[in-house]
């Protein structure tokens, strides 16, 4: 997988207080298109998470395309950063992915633990969903 987009993550992260990171999560969560209500489904949440949680995935042209949203901004902003880096690869990408943005960008050490627990649901989805695009397509 190409790192290019977890090394510019990283690089608008560094130097700022967490203050200042909560600000450029919730403008990520801002840039992060809506998903329809019709899709705003039990079958689409993620448990797990403190705040509501939804994904869906399509194929488009052998790649995974994931859509993703939340009740809640900080968590919205999180999960943009990991969609700008899940979408538009080939199943077997994600699942061989190392999403080392989270940690170098201090996300897990810097949620609360039910946002952590919440972090890993959405990433074990995903890399299910891959799973299964890549068994599918095998």
């Amino acid at each position: 997988m190409n790192d290019v987009i977890q090394d510019e993550i990283i690089e608008q992260f560094d130097g700022l207080e967490w203050f200042d990171k909560y600000g450029l999560l919730i403008s990520f969560a801002k840039e992060l298109k809506p998903m329809s209500d019709e899709f705003k489904t039990e079958e689409n949440s993620i448990s797990g998470c403190q705040s509501k949680v939804w994904i869906r995935s399509y194929i488009e042209d052998g790649k995974l395309i994931f859509d993703l949203d939340s009740d809640a901004m900080i968590t919205k902003g999180i999960i943009a950063l990991v969609a700008k880096v899940v979408n538009n690869r080939y199943p077997e990408e994600i699942l061989n992915a190392d999403l080392y943005f989270i940690d170098k960008i201090g996300l897990k050490s810097n949620l609360s633990p039910a946002r952590s627990n919440g972090l890993e649901s959405i990433i074990t989805r995903i890399k299910e969903v891959a799973e299964k695009e890549a068994n599918s397509s095998s």
